[in-house]
């Protein structure tokens, strides 16, 4: 799972601003949260123009469609005979890598993988071992990898975790933490790193599905009764934080200084000066903060002020549509595969094959619709899509409405 942000260049609707990471900057949009499998391919995708974050989206909106559509759950009696089993297992980033959501998620016994934050300190080199860990969608790859029982703490709470690491050749340890605990380390390891073929899933539906294109125009009003963040309440919080900046800065000055001679005692009373002046401002805005709620409903904003959604019934459909042929593309690139050396060699022969020219043969003796399609650019690609149509043939698809056999060649 992973949200991306669909950013708004319009004028017509007042959507909230959020951080877009590929942008490095705070932008107009909404945020589709994204739930592919192993390979990237997409299940469904939840649109919300306010969010809470990654763990509201998750627990609220995507874990109740997963307990009921993820096939093959252990039954309560086989839950109950084993502690440590998960239903299933969810990969996101370290956004989510906190003891509420990650214990939430537990006690509905779902696992979770995701990077650790802050990490203190560094492993030995000498407890990491060279394991093959497997790639989702077949082979495996070397990594250097241990393990330790851990937990992630949130004050007086704590969650058991397996916590692994890799070490790469420069040196750096990655550490991911996972409640699976079923799992052993390559598996936890491969899943993990794998988590980036969503997001070459953004960059390929963004490039050649344009997901992020405006389908419809028009808004409509949000809900007043949701909760969104008090517009006084953050201005206080900025505050506060751009004081916090400025009296940590000031402190660094201040243990930087030296001592030898009078300038240097003068200089650094007045730095002293200047930290309590500033600590006793932020004391005061603070204390203002925390007297104006943090969240108040929409409805209580002015009418200019308050946020609005884009039209979602279109975008809905239509991404619909792009999951089904970015499923259908990447299946028949599964077929390809074989017979080419690279994927982005097999995708791009794909997309050369769905804007080719072709022949359309009925022949109502043998109930047969024969598909003639024009000859690639070179013999390779011809031999590759040969044996990609002699799959085909061999699955009998036919036609929806007359039955007819479909039948692929080239021309």
């Amino acid at each position: 799972m992973d949200g991306h942000v669909r950013v708004y260049h319009g004028k017509g609707a007042l959507l909230p601003r959020r951080y877009v990471s590929r942008e490095r900057l705070c932008l107009r949009g909404t945020t589709d949260y994204w739930i592919n499998d192993a390979i990237g391919r997409p299940f469904f995708v939840v649109s919300k123009t306010l969010t809470d974050g990654l763990s509201a989206a998750l627990l609220n909106d995507i874990v109740p469609d997963l307990l009921e559509s993820v096939p093959n759950q252990p039954s309560a009696v086989e839950l109950a005979a084993d502690p440590l089993l998960h239903r299933f297992v969810i990969v996101f980033d370290r956004e989510g890598a906190t003891h509420s959501l990650m214990s939430a998620l537990w006690e509905q016994r779902i696992g979770a993988i995701t990077y650790r934050k802050a990490v203190a300190h560094k492993w030995d080199e000498s407890e990491f071992t060279e394991m093959d860990v497997p790639v989702p969608g077949g082979g495996s790859t070397k990594m250097k990898i241990a393990s330790k029982e851990s937990f992630l703490a949130a004050g007086k709470k704590s969650i058991p975790v397996i916590e692994v690491r890799r070490l790469t050749q420069t040196g750096h340890q990655t550490a991911i933490i996972s409640t699976a605990r079923r799992l052993n380390d390559p598996v936890i390891a491969g899943r993990m790193f794998s988590r980036w073929c969503q997001e070459n899933f953004f960059a390929y539906m963004m490039q050649h599905y344009d997901i992020d294109g405006l389908v419809q125009y028009g808004s409509e009003e949000i809900p007043g009764t949701l909760l969104i963040v008090n517009p006084a309440w953050r201005a206080l919080d900025k505050q506060c934080k751009d004081l916090r900046r400025r009296i940590l800065r000031l402190q660094a000055e201040l243990g930087a200084t030296t001592m030898n001679d009078e300038n240097d005692i003068q200089k650094k009373a007045e730095q002293i000066q200047d930290i309590q002046a500033l600590q006793k401002d932020k004391d005061e805005l603070c204390a203002k903060r925390r007297q104006i709620k943090r969240k108040v409903p929409l409805s209580t904003l002015p009418e200019n002020e308050r946020p609005q959604q884009l039209l979602p019934m279109a975008k809905a459909l239509t991404d619909t549509v792009k999951m089904i042929a970015y499923r259908a593309e990447t299946a028949l690139v599964g077929l390809l595969r074989p017979h080419l050396v690279k994927e982005g060699e097999a995708r791009a022969l794909i997309r050369e094959l769905f804007v080719s020219s072709a022949d359309i043969e009925p022949n109502d003796e043998e109930n047969m619709l024969v598909i003639r399609v024009h000859r690639m650019a070179c013999p390779a690609h011809d031999k590759a899509i040969a044996c990609l149509f002699d799959e085909l043939n061999r699955s009998n698809f036919q036609h929806p409405e007359t039955g007819s056999r479909l039948i692929y060649r080239l021309a």
